[in-house]
Parts: structure tokens; C-alpha cells; sequence
């Protein structure tokens, strides 16, 4: 057999030579690689005082040359998937997890690193160095290192089953998604979808080698139909599909219901709760973030919902009228909503999606993104053709200070079968120092956008921009980071409700004019954005902009009262307290089909379990930050380079709140994000 690519080392993935059979076999090897190498680490620690350079050191060497090992494999499986590369990758779960619980609940390591921190070395040690230490002891709490040996084993059943758990969910999504497609031989049911949205559909039936036209569940291709679509039993249809995603009812009802997923999760993560001491997996949440208490958590949602609810029912009669009036639509259904708002917006404000789409093709796009960074940090970015890639459509760039090289970062636009959707930013080498070596962090960026179509380039609309400047942000606390410990440098150590505030924070300039200049370009005359459109843009940013807070507080109630609150949930429980927060905080009109959180990847399949209201305690933070440049101007350079040594560079070598006080000179205040969200004083 040829040599195993992910056993050898190499400064980017070597993704062109690696297949399904070297994953089982490459990760069985270097688990066991670290196994033998952290019992030899322990052994010397009990003969002699821990250093830095014999515990620290060595273990992250360990563990940062399975995670170079892991990183492409995991990365392939949610943009390349095939039953292949599923099945390998989901057949190394179980043995990843019982390591990484092995690990948490090593005494001898766990006592290692006690005398570390209580030895000679200690005092050398510089405070991120510390902090690490600090982290990782606590971890070791969290992982359960103190328990008695049947907690222990029943920890790390829990843990193991729990991994198991959220690929499946995702899985199942995915395939649910992928699952249900229309065929329509003609363009008449799309009447009311622009000429970009045709063509889309048009790519994706001729994909299949099918005429006429094909919508599916990716986002580029159903959500222009529920916008613009005139047919509304067509977007019943297409609305029906989507909110019934991996349940019980819908077009494919129970055949890849994730409702046993979720109450055999939510029921795990109250005993591992409870294993460790803690009230409820709220309060086991809150342990690595900000938020004090769940009580705190719980104040700060039902404040935002006390001063956006007025609003938000006002910006719905209003819509409820239009829909009436203007629409012809009597009784305003969950599949009008987006249509009748779209059209309201557009009488309103003389501005739809699509005349804004030609002014934001792709390449003109991330090439502003790239000059914003630039004038905001003083780094550049250039496209290194020769880096090894997964997919023709994904380029790799290089990020340069003062012609250093200090970063670098994977760039995947474009929405396609065997891709999971959403837009996320990803580890693919984190900085670290080992050895007077400098690794440098190399990130993925991944989007869902709508393909290039013919040859014109891809066309965006101004949420996509934003989006892909969202996700850049991420990309770039991991990036700029001057952190040498791998456990805080980026985004490690961050506490979780403080990790949106980079990316919340670049959304902005997709807003500013000067920021607009940079990004826009008509696809044709290469015109930056007009005056006069500009001007009905921001005229339309907080078009039901309560409505829009009142979404984000009724998910983030849901899942923190869901962890709060319900030991060992049925599926009917679950439904019923979505219901009950949609009761309380909601003014858009629902139907009892929607199964929603079947489809609730964030905290079903990803990090934000009890910590989706991360995203708007984050926005207070990036709001209260982005007030900063706009008393000194958008790009002022000592404001910029602050932002930059204080947020960015630091990762989690400090408490965020630190950091962000350090950065703004005072503690955050939620007034700003209520301005900039034109959520009106109560």
C-alpha cells in the first residue's frame, strides 16, 4: 500500500492524494502515537517538576499533529461528501471522542499539570502561557477528572454517544435536504423570480441532464422562490418542504427524522450535567463564557424582547395590511411572509435584492473585502494558484505583514451537491510556536452562494456580501492572531459569547459608503454602487428590523430554555416550548407542520448548544465597537491597529470582557446595537 498522506507531515493538506481508506487507518495510528506519547510525558513528570518546554510543550506537538491529521478529513465531509468519505469519517468518531475523554480524565496528566502550575517554572511563564494552564485545569474538571470510575465510564459513554449523535443529526439533515427537488419543463409557475434566479434553476435541472427547470432546498435556489415567486401555492410547496426537513410530516415524513436525535441528546446532556455537578446544561454552558448565570442570560433576551415587541408587531400589521391590501392576500401564511415583505420593501423603498445583485459580482466582492483588511490592518492578500485544493471552484489565498507571510485561508463560495449548507470559518492550522518554529494558522471560509452561471462571474446580493464578510471576520480572529500557544491562539480560549463579535463587527462596512466603494462593481460597467441606490439601502437596512430581533430572541430562548429547563424531553415537549417562546415573543404567523428545530444544526450538530444567545450578546459587543470607528471615521488607522492589538491578536489570551474594555476604554453598552438596529427607546 503507498504511503498514508495523513500520516505525513505537509505545511497545507494534501487534499488531492487523500481518499476514504487512509482515514481509519491513519487516525487508529496516530491515537495511539498519542497515547504512548502522553503516558511517557506523565512518567517523566513524576520523576521530576513539569516544565513549559517538558509538559506543555510537547502535549499540544501531540495533539496539533492529529488535529493536521483530522482537519481536511472533517472539512471534506461537510463540502465533499460522499457515502465514502461519511462512512470513514463517522467511523472514527467514537474512537476520537473516548481519546479526547482519555485525555480529559488522566489523572497522572491531570496531576502534571497541578504541579506545573504549582512548581518552579510558574513564575517564568508569561501570561498566556497561564492562561492556558488555567484553562486546561478547568477543562480537566469539566471533563470530569474527578469523578469516581463508574461516573467516569458513564462520562465517557455520554461524550461518545453524544458525538455519534450530532453527525447523525447533521447527516440527516443533509440528506433530507438533499432529498426533495421540482421538476418543473417550464418557466410558468416561476413567474415573479428575476432572470438570476432562473438561471439558477435552469444550472441545476441541466446539472441532472434535465430541461426546464430544478428548485431544491439549497438556499440560492428555494429562497428566491419564496421572495419572488407569484405562485403562492408553489411557495406553500416549497415552503412545506423546507420547514419539514429530517421529521415526522412533510414530503419525506419520517424517513430521516431527527426527533429521536434530539431527545436522546438533550436527555445525555442533563445526565453529563448532572455527572459533573451541575444544575442543568445551561449552567454546564456558561461555565467557558461570559454570561454569569442563566439568569443573567434569560434578562438580557427578555430585555431585547421588552424593546423590540411593540415595534415588531407594528412592522407586521403594517405588512398584514399591504399583503391586504395591495396583494390581494386575506389570511397572510408563513409562505407569503418573505414574498409580501420583499414587495413591501421594494414599494417602499424603491430597492429589491436583484437590482443590487449586479453590482456585487463575487470576484469584485471579496477583491473590496481583501482592500477593506487592508486599509484597516495594513495586510495584504494575493491568491497563491499553486496551493493544494479540494474543488475547482475553491482558490487559496496568503495574508502578508509587510511582505511576511503570517496566514493563510481557503475560500469556498459557491453552494453544491454533497456541501452542508450555511457559511462557516474553520481551523485548518492553528499558530503555534514549537521549537523556534512559527506555524502559521491557515483557515477555511466556507459559503452556500448562487454559482456562476455561463461565463459571467457570480452575482451577489447584499446579504450574501455581508455574509461573506461575517464569516471573513471569524477568518480573521484566527488569522491575526500573535498568540504561540495553540490552546489560545485564534478563537481557542475565547469565550463563546464574545467569539461573533470579529464577525459581527466586519458586517459593517457593507453598510458604509466608503466601505461600498470598495466592494461594488456592476458587473458590466465595473460603476460602483450609485448615490441614489446606496441611499435606499441603508434607507431599507432596518426594515423590519424588530421583527428580525424578535427571530434571533425566540431561537435564542428555545434552545437556552430547552437546556434550562427540560430534563429528558420528548419531541412533543420540545415542540411545545417553541411554541410556548413563539407565544411570547413572536408576531409572525405559524402553522403546527413546522418543524423547525429538526433542522436546528447550531445546537443540535454544532457549538451552540444553551449559547445561540452568543450571537446577540456578541452584537452588543460589535455594535459598542463599531461606534468606536465611527467617532474616529471607518478607517482610521490608530483606531483600526487598536481593534487589531486588542481583540484580534489576543485570541483567548484574556477574559473577552477584558479585552473588549482594554479596546473601548469602558465597559459595553447595549445602546448602540439598539440605534444601530432601529429598535426605537421604549
Amino acid at each position: 500500500m503507498s504511503a498514508n498522506p495523513l500520516l505525513e507531515s505537509h505545511t497545507l493538506p494534501p487534499f488531492g492524494d487523500i481518499r476514504p481508506e487512509h482515514i481509519a487507518p491513519a487516525i487508529d495510528t496516530l491515537l495511539k502515537e498519542c497515547r504512548r506519547e502522553t503516558e511517557a510525558l506523565v512518567s517523566r513528570a513524576e520523576r521530576e517538576a513539569p516544565t513549559w518546554e517538558s509538559l506543555a510543550a510537547p502535549l499540544e506537538a501531540i495533539n496539533d499533529r492529529l488535529s493536521k491529521a483530522w482537519s481536511p478529513v472533517s472539512h471534506l465531509n461537510g463540502t465533499m461528501s460522499t457515502p465514502e468519505l461519511r462512512e470513514a469519517h463517522d467511523g472514527c468518531l467514537q474512537e476520537l471522542s473516548d481519546y479526547s475523554t482519555w485525555l480529559g480524565q488522566h489523572e497522572g496528566l491531570f496531576r502534571a499539570w497541578q504541579a506545573l502550575k504549582a512548581g518552579p517554572d510558574w513564575a517564568k511563564l508569561n501570561d498566556g502561557q497561564r492562561r492556558a494552564v488555567e484553562n486546561t485545569l478547568r477543562d480537566f474538571r469539566l471533563a470530569g477528572v474527578d469523578l469516581p470510575e463508574a461516573k467516569k465510564r458513564r462520562y465517557a459513554e455520554i461524550k461518545s454517544r453524544l458525538s455519534s449523535l450530532a453527525s447523525t443529526f447533521s447527516n440527516q439533515l443533509l440528506d433530507a435536504t438533499q432529498a426533495w427537488s421540482l421538476e418543473l419543463d417550464s418557466a410558468e409557475r416561476l413567474a415573479g423570480l428575476p432572470d438570476s434566479a432562473l438561471q439558477t434553476l435552469a444550472a441545476n435541472a441541466e446539472a441532472k441532464g434535465k430541461a426546464g427547470y430544478r428548485i431544491t432546498l439549497d438556499f440560492p435556489s428555494f429562497y428566491p422562490v419564496l421572495s419572488y415567486a407569484d405562485d403562492r401555492e408553489l411557495r406553500q410547496e416549497v415552503y412545506t418542504a423546507f420547514v419539514t426537513r429530517a421529521s415526522d410530516t412533510g414530503p419525506h415524513g419520517g424517513e430521516y427524522d431527527n426527533a429521536p436525535i434530539m431527545e436522546e441528546t438533550l436527555a445525555l446532556r442533563r445526565e453529563l450535567a448532572d455527572l459533573l455537578g451541575f444544575a442543568t446544561y445551561a449552567d454546564l454552558s456558561l461555565a467557558t463564557k461570559m454570561a454569569d448565570s442563566p439568569q443573567q442570560v434569560l434578562g438580557f433576551l427578555d430585555n431585547l424582547a421588552e424593546r423590540a415587541l411593540a415595534q415588531g408587531h407594528e412592522e407586521f400589521s403594517e405588512l398584514t395590511d399591504y399583503a391586504r391590501d395591495e396583494l390581494g392576500i386575506d389570511d397572510l401564511s408563513p409562505w407569503d411572509v418573505g414574498y409580501a415583505s420583499e414587495k413591501l420593501r421594494e414599494a417602499r423603498y424603491a430597492i429589491s435584492d436583484e437590482q443590487l445583485r449586479p453590482y456585487f459580482p463575487a470576484p469584485r466582492a471579496v477583491d473590496g473585502l481583501f482592500s477593506v483588511v487592508e486599509r484597516l490592518y495594513g495586510v495584504s492578500v494575493s491568491e497563491d494558484p499553486t496551493a493544494p485544493s479540494y474543488h475547482p471552484d475553491v482558490r487559496f489565498y496568503r495574508i502578508f505583514d509587510k511582505n511576511t507571510p503570517i496566514a493563510g485561508f481557503y475560500l469556498d463560495l459557491y453552494a453544491r451537491e454533497g456541501k452542508r449548507g450555511g457559511a462557516w470559518m474553520d481551523e485548518c492550522r492553528v499558530r503555534r510556536r514549537h521549537e523556534g518554529e512559527l506555524q502559521l494558522p491557515v483557515a477555511y471560509l466556507t459559503c452556500n452562494f448562487t454559482r456562476p452561471v455561463g461565463d459571467k462571474p457570480a452575482a451577489l446580493t447584499h446579504d450574501e456580501v455581508t455574509t461573506l464578510f461575517h464569516e471573513f471576520g471569524h477568518g480573521l480572529h484566527h488569522m491575526l492572531t500573535q498568540q504561540d500557544v495553540a490552546d489560545i491562539s485564534g478563537i481557542n480560549g475565547v469565550a463563546w459569547d464574545a467569539v461573533e463579535l470579529p464577525s459581527q463587527f466586519m458586517e459593517n462596512f457593507c453598510w458604509e459608503r466608503e466601505g461600498l466603494d470598495l466592494i461594488s462593481g456592476h458587473v458590466d460597467s465595473g460603476e460602483p454602487l450609485p448615490d441614489e441606490l446606496f441611499k435606499r439601502l441603508t434607507a431599507a437596512r432596518n426594515f423590519q428590523s424588530a421583527m428580525g430581533m424578535l427571530r434571533q430572541v425566540e431561537l435564542s430562548l428555545f434552545d437556552f430554555r430547552l437546556h434550562l429547563e427540560k430534563a429528558a424531553p420528548s419531541a412533543t415537549d420540545i415542540q411545545a416550548l417553541l411554541d410556548e417562546v413563539r407565544d411570547a415573543v413572536s408576531v409572525v404567523p405559524r402553522v403546527e407542520f413546522n418543524r423547525f428545530q429538526n433542522g436546528f444544526g447550531h445546537i443540535f450538530a454544532g457549538g451552540y448548544a444553551a449559547g445561540y444567545y452568543s450571537y446577540k450578546w456578541a452584537e452588543v459587543l460589535s455594535a459598542d465597537a463599531w461606534s468606536a470607528f465611527e467617532e474616529a471615521g471607518i478607517f482610521d488607522p490608530e483606531t483600526g491597529s487598536r481593534f487589531r492589538r486588542e481583540i484580534l491578536e489576543q485570541g483567548g489570551a484574556r477574559d473577552a470582557a477584558e479585552l473588549f474594555k482594554a479596546f473601548r476604554g469602558r465597559e459595553p453598552s447595549i445602546d448602540p446595537l439598539l440605534t444601530q438596529s432601529g429598535i426605537r427607546a421604549a
